[in-house]
C-alpha cells in the first residue's frame, strides 16, 4: 500500500506492507539513524517525531504515518547537536546507540514542559533505556541544557 509522508522536510512516497512497522519502513528506505532495540516499545531507541510528538516507531504501523510529518535525529539539526554536546561533556554518551531516540525525546520534553524539575525530567524519560550509564550523566546534562534554553 502506498503512503505519503514528509521525512525531515522532504516529501516521500513509500510502499508499505500491511502490518509493517514504521521503523522497518524507514530503515529499509535508508533512514538508518532510526535505531532498533527491543521491538516491543520498551526501550525508546526507535523514537521519531510524528507531527512533532515523540513516537515509538517500532510499535507504530507505517500506515498510521500516512499524510504526516516524520522527523528523525537528522531532521533536528543544530538543536540535536547542541544537546549532544551537553551529553558528551557530562560523560553520558558512552556508546551512543541510544542517543538518537534519547535526544529526540529530550528535545520534545523541552518544548512541552516549562522549567521541569529533575524528577519531572526522569519521569518524562522513563521509556528511554541506556545500557551504558546510570543516568546520572544524562540527568546532569539535561538540567544544564534546560538552563541554557532560558
Amino acid at each position: 500500500m502506498e503512503i505519503n509522508v514528509i521525512v525531515n522536510g522532504k516529501t516521500r512516497t513509500f510502499d508499505a506492507d500491511p502490518g509493517q512497522s514504521l521503523v522497518s519502513l524507514l530503515r529499509e528506505n535508508g533512514y538508518q539513524e532510526v535505531r532498533t532495540g527491543c521491538d516491543t516499545g520498551s526501550c525508546g531507541l526507535c523514537t521519531v517525531w510524528i507531527d512533532g510528538r515523540p513516537t515509538l516507531s517500532c510499535s507504530t504501523l507505517a500506515m498510521r504515518a500516512n499524510g504526516k510529518e516524520i522527523t528523525t535525529i537528522k531532521g533536528v539539526g543544530e538543536s540535536g547537536k547542541t544537546l549532544a554536546k551537553y551529553l558528551v561533556s557530562e560523560g553520558a554518551d558512552q556508546c551512543g546507540y541510544c542517543s538518537p531516540g534519547f535526544i529526540l525525546t529530550v528535545l520534545a520534553m523541552g518544548r512541552e514542559l516549562e522549567n521541569p524539575t529533575e524528577e519531572e525530567v526522569k519521569h518524562y524519560l522513563n521509556g528511554n533505556l541506556c545500557r551504558c550509564t546510570g543516568y546520572e550523566g544524562q540527568t546532569r546534562a539535561i538540567m544544564k541544557w534546560l538552563v541554557s534554553q532560558k
